[in-house]
């Protein structure tokens, strides 16, 4: 896919799965969206622009399989309730969500406005929490499921890479590690969830925060000697969304080279 790499054997077991991916037009949840389609899933590419996401779909549905594009903010309640049953009605089945949506705000704490505050908050953790929600009954009225969440490793160090660690961020991606524990205890032994922490990837997320002299800096302290790739992230989320992945949950992967976080 795109000189990127294609999953190994161990997904195969996905075709025919229905997944969420929020966010999944762009970056890591674009990639996500295309392997899970090299899979077999049915990748449900949600996001707030319609084109962007309809485009996404169209690149999965060449690999093979129906997807659907379907415009939503992940802060909206109603939004995922209506998108969730009209996936079903459409499937007929939920299987996975992948709770990708993100944004970052590149200011430090005393030059963040609360309207910024409350947006990164409610972006990552309140949307994390409507998704569930919204897909959880009907994971565990089938009794499989896997809801895989998008937190960063400056969840855990809050700095080590000055030019991408950010306080609302860094609280933000934090929560949805205390969120994933929780809910892997509340929702055994039929579903699971996990989340990823990233380390630096190169996105059109992160480009902007990578100069020159960031770049250099960050490729200093990581040991394989490279920033990450969308492939890197979503080979994981796949791994976690099969029955390869089944009896991990309520954990927090990192993938960011080799960079240890004390």
């Amino acid at each position: 896919m795109h000189g990127e790499g294609t999953p190994g054997s161990t997904q195969n077991n996905l075709s025919g799965r229905v997944a969420i991916v929020t966010e999944g037009g762009r970056g890591i949840g674009r990639q996500i969206c295309l392997t899970f389609a090299a899979c077999g899933v049915i990748p449900i590419v949600v996001g707030t622009d319609l084109a962007v996401v309809k485009h996404v779909a169209d690149e999965a549905s060449r690999l093979g399989v129906k997807a659907m594009a379907f415009r939503a903010d992940v802060r909206s309640y109603g939004e995922s309730q209506d998108v969730t049953a009209a996936v079903v009605a459409a499937t007929g089945r939920i299987d996975i969500l992948v709770n990708n949506a993100g944004i970052q705000q590149a200011k430090p704490l005393l030059e963040l406005s609360e309207e910024e505050w409350d947006r990164t908050i409610e972006v990552h953790l309140k949307g994390a929490f409507n998704w569930a929600q919204a897909v959880l009954p009907y994971m565990l009225r089938q009794r499989w499921g896997r809801i895989i969440s998008m937190s960063s490793m400056v969840a855990k160090h809050g700095g080590a890479f000055p030019a991408v660690s950010k306080t609302a961020y860094a609280a933000a991606k934090a929560g949805l590690l205390g969120f994933t524990r929780g809910l892997a205890r509340e929702v055994a032994p039929y579903v699971t969830a996990n989340a990823i922490c990233p380390g630096v990837i190169e996105t059109e997320m992160a480009r902007p925060l990578l100069t020159p002299e960031t770049r250099h800096l960050v490729l200093a302290q990581i040991p394989l000697a490279r920033l990450g790739t969308p492939q890197d992230i979503a080979n994981v989320v796949a791994f976690l969304a099969s029955d390869a992945g089944g009896y991990i949950t309520g954990e927090e992967i990192d993938v960011n080279g080799g960079v240890y976080i004390d």
